[in-house]
């Protein structure tokens, strides 16, 4: 059901009111800008994530004014318990929290809604309204009935997550298969509440290619999933993911047990990734494309809440810094760009889930050096790269001494 009247036209018709969407809408707003956020979900709606904010989504949360309101209700946590093939466990510290997607996904967009975006749902993009010189100038929205609505917008922003359709429709799509898949569940095991109290990440030969990850949200509630971070076979990925996670609940003796003594909550779902600002045009007058769309999730780790929120952010930016197609186009372009080495160091370092022997390796010098430790770390921080840690160089100084 419609929140508000059917709007005929705005400033900039925000497309995905995701971390990406809402972020882009609350900035926008702010600035004065009629924003018009839409999404082919009501909501609250479910989000398959591993619903995990590290340090950088905690930054982008506090911009957008809701980091405390977010964290009242998330399930904090002062470390990552990484563990190796072999089984080799360390800890690293970090400012880390859960909360579902369901959950975090609508105080970000009633977030937009307070600064003054409106809201409209469901409403499915189909295609740009396109004009005479080929400026995209709105876009054709499905609504529930199934009648179509045109909605003309100087700016139109899709934040349409992962699938490709949106991007196909609107003419961005440079890759049509995802960069990886992940399969999650949510499992209700009270007995485990007291012992797994931190975030744990989990690589093992038998996951090659990929990892799983135990997240605590409180309450004896645990997100248990596996992350494929390779491009998967065409036709075939569902059933390769659910070998995968079918795999790490074997393998890794707190997951298995967290399957066979709790209940899971619901079904397991899946969901593609978009990595490493690959896949999407970014930008063409009148649409720029953000957040997962764009490719704004990590590979190797698949985190990307935080950079979905800062593409939005930027996004904004743009459009408010900027004027005509050619300056805002220019302006966005240059700043995904300048993320680009960043995320170019966690594609390197997915080496670790192709060879799972480096995390052997690295975990076994970490466990006889707080240096190493402080570095992966700062890795979490950002302030340090990830592919310093497993190119051969990186590899070779581990064993050094490291302050």
């Amino acid at each position: 059901m419609a929140a508000a009247p059917e709007p005929a036209d705005c400033d900039v018709l925000v497309v995905g009111a995701g971390p990406a969407g809402s972020a882009c809408a609350q900035l926008l707003a702010r600035a004065g800008a009629d924003v018009l956020l839409v999404d082919r979900h009501g909501f609250p709606r479910e989000k398959v994530c591993g619903d995990g904010l590290i340090p950088d989504a905690h930054r982008a949360l506090a911009r957008l004014g809701v980091l405390d309101a977010v964290l009242a209700r998330a399930c904090a946590a002062s470390h990552v318990a990484c563990v190796a093939p072999r089984g080799s466990r360390i800890e690293v510290p970090a400012s880390l929290a859960v909360l579902p997607r369901r959950e975090l996904d609508e105080i970000v967009r009633q977030a937009a809604l307070a600064a003054g975006a409106r809201w409209f749902a469901p409403a499915r993009f189909e295609a740009p309204l396109v004009d005479a010189d080929g400026r995209v100038v709105g876009a054709r929205l499905r609504l529930a009935e199934g009648t179509e609505r045109a909605v003309r917008a100087r700016w139109t922003v899709l934040a349409t997550g992962a699938a490709a359709g949106p991007l196909l429709a609107a003419d961005m799509c440079s890759r049509r298969v995802p960069s990886g898949v992940a399969l999650r569940g949510y499992v209700r095991n009270e007995a485990m509440a007291g012992r797994i109290r931190q975030l744990e990440v989990v690589w093992h030969r038998a996951l090659r290619g990929g990892y799983g990850w135990i997240f605590p949200c409180g309450n004896g509630l645990f997100n248990v999933g596996a992350g494929l971070l390779d491009s998967p076979a065409e036709g075939g990925p569902e059933l390769n993911l659910r070998a995968l996670f079918a795999a790490f609940t074997q393998v890794h003796a707190p997951a298995r047990e967290l399957m066979q003594g709790g209940s899971l909550q619901g079904e397991l779902k899946g969901a593609p990734l978009r990595c490493s600002l690959d896949g999407a045009r970014w930008s063409r007058p009148g649409v720029l494309v953000t957040g997962e769309a764009a490719g704004s999730t990590y590979s190797f780790t698949g985190e990307g809440i935080g950079k979905a929120m800062e593409t939005g952010m930027l996004a904004a930016e743009a459009m408010t810094s900027a004027e005509g197609d050619a300056a805002v186009g220019a302006r966005y372009d240059a700043a995904l760009t300048a993320l680009k080495p960043r995320f170019a160091a966690y594609a390197q370092a997915n080496r670790v889930n192709h060879h799972p022997w480096i995390a052997d390796f690295v975990f076994w010098r970490a466990q006889r050096s707080p240096g190493i430790v402080r570095r992966l770390g700062a890795v979490l921080e950002e302030s340090y790269s990830p592919d310093r840690l497993v190119t051969a160089g990186g590899l070779l100084r581990m064993m050094l001494p490291v302050r």
